[in-house]
């Protein structure tokens, strides 16, 4: 059953560089704003520059499903386990971002699992059954 909901999702899985050119996109905004807040407020600047990028890919992943950069791509990030086809909620986007992490420091092997898996899900996707699809175009 969910093999079949998840087959009628608005789109096929996202491939690897359009979620590499995504995550460039995602990185160069969050860069920018990171940067002047370091700048202006040296020490707490770290601090809050952190809490500035929890909140934008858990605000945009968990109410949208797009971050501006998915969106610039055509990419969505949907619920692959409860809500088929919704958003993913702001906890599990929270949950997402953090093991996001994890996929990173691993030598990248969390994102590269893409590669080899049928659904084209990283570690992070699977942590929180999320799924990204291509949409639009």
């Amino acid at each position: 059953m969910i093999e079949q909901a998840l087959a009628d999702l608005p789109g096929l899985p996202a491939g690897f560089w359009r979620r590499f050119g995504a995550a460039l996109i995602d990185g160069i905004l969050l860069g920018v704003v990171n940067a002047i807040l370091r700048l202006v407020l040296g020490g707490l600047g770290e601090l809050l520059a952190l809490l500035v990028t929890v909140a934008y890919f858990t605000y945009f992943h968990g109410r949208t499903g797009q971050t501006p950069g998915n969106a610039a791509l055509g990419l969505r990030v949907l619920d692959a386990r409860d809500r088929i086809g919704q958003p993913i909620g702001y906890g599990r986007a929270a949950l997402r971002w953090l093991v996001s992490l994890v996929s990173g420091l691993v030598i990248l092997l969390g994102y590269l699992w893409m590669l080899w898996d049928p659904r084209k899900q990283t570690w992070h996707d699977k942590a929180a059954g999320s799924l990204p699809v291509r949409i639009g175009y």
